[in-house]
C-alpha cells in the first residue's frame, strides 16, 4: 500500500510506541488519527503533526464505535490501523505474604490488551470492508501490538504474558477471515524500548536487560523502530498472518 493521503488509527497514539507511529504515519502523508484516553497527550501529538485526536477507552464498545465515526467524519474510512493501547503492571499470583493475585486484577489486563485490542480491530476492519478497493484488491491492514512477554513472560507477567499471548492468538483467524475483504493481519512483539517508563529503571537494572540481548546489546530498541516496522508492514503487502519479533534476539530471562 502507498500510504501517501490515506487515513490511519493509531491507537494509543498520545506517548510511546503510538506516538512515534502516528508522526512517521504522518510524515508519509498518511492523515492520522489518533486515538488516546490521555486527550491531552492525543491533542498534543494531533497538534504537532496535523492530525485528528480522538479520547477513547478501547475497551468500550460504544466509545470505540464513537470514536470510529470521529474518524470517519474527519479523515474518512481509515485504511489502517495500529494498536498500541495496553497496559501492563506487575504483580505476582501468589504474594511473599501467601495472598492470591486479585482476580480483578489479571481480568482489566487481559481486558484492556485483548479485548481492547478486538474491540478496535472489529471496528476498523467492518469499515476497511466497505472502503473501495486498492491495487491488488487491498483494502486495508490492522497491527495490533503482542510483546516478547507472549513467549517468555516473567515473574510477575502473568497477566501481561497472557494477554500478550491472546493478541498473537487472535492474529490468524483474524487474518483468515478478513483476507476475503483484502485485509492483512499482522501484529509486531517488541522486546526492551527505551520509553520514558525504561527512564525510571536503575541504570544497573537496565545494564542487565541489554545484556540479555543478542545484538545490539549496548542499547534498547528505540519507537522510532517500531513505527519503522509499521510501515514496511502495510507498505509490503506478501506481510500478512505473522508475528514479527523487534527484540534484538532477547530470550527473557525468568526475572
Amino acid at each position: 500500500m502507498d500510504l501517501n493521503g490515506h487515513s490511519a488509527i493509531v491507537t494509543g497514539g498520545g506517548s510511546g510506541l503510538g506516538e512515534a507511529t502516528a508522526r512517521m504515519f504522518a510524515a508519509k502523508g498518511m492523515k492520522v488519527a489518533i486515538w488516546d484516553l490521555n486527550l491531552e497527550g492525543a491533542k498534543r501529538v494531533a497538534g504537532e503533526i496535523g492530525g485528528v485526536a480522538i479520547q477513547c477507552d478501547v475497551v468500550s464498545a460504544d466509545g470505540a464505535e464513537a470514536a470510529i465515526e470521529q474518524t470517519r467524519a474527519a479523515i474518512g474510512t481509515a485504511r489502517v490501523l495500529v494498536s498500541c493501547a495496553g497496559i501492563g503492571p506487575a504483580r505476582t499470583i501468589v504474594s511473599r505474604q501467601g495472598e492470591p493475585m486479585p482476580l480483578e486484577a489479571f481480568a482489566k489486563v487481559v481486558e484492556v490488551n485483548v479485548i481492547g485490542t478486538f474491540n478496535c480491530l472489529r471496528l476498523a476492519a467492518a469499515d476497511m470492508s466497505k472502503a473501495e478497493p486498492l491495487d491488488g484488491g487491498e483494502r486495508g491492514v490492522i497491527v495490533n501490538t503482542a510483546s516478547v512477554a507472549a513467549f517468555e513472560g516473567q515473574i510477575g507477567q502473568a497477566a501481561y504474558g497472557a494477554s500478550k499471548g491472546g493478541v498473537v492468538g487472535l492474529m490468524v483467524p483474524a487474518m483468515r477471515e478478513l483476507g476475503r475483504h483484502g485485509i492483512r493481519v499482522m501484529t509486531i512483539a517488541p522486546g526492551y524500548i527505551q520509553t520514558p517508563l525504561m527512564d525510571l529503571v536503575p541504570p544497573d537494572f537496565q545494564e542487565n536487560l541489554k545484556s540479555s540481548q543478542i545484538f545490539p546489546r549496548t542499547r534498547f530498541g528505540r519507537a522510532e523502530e517500531y513505527a519503522q516496522l509499521c510501515v514496511t508492514i502495510c507498505e509490503n503487502q506478501m506481510l500478512n498472518g505473522d508475528t514479527i519479533r523487534l527484540d534484538a534476539g532477547t530470550r527473557m530471562p525468568p526475572r
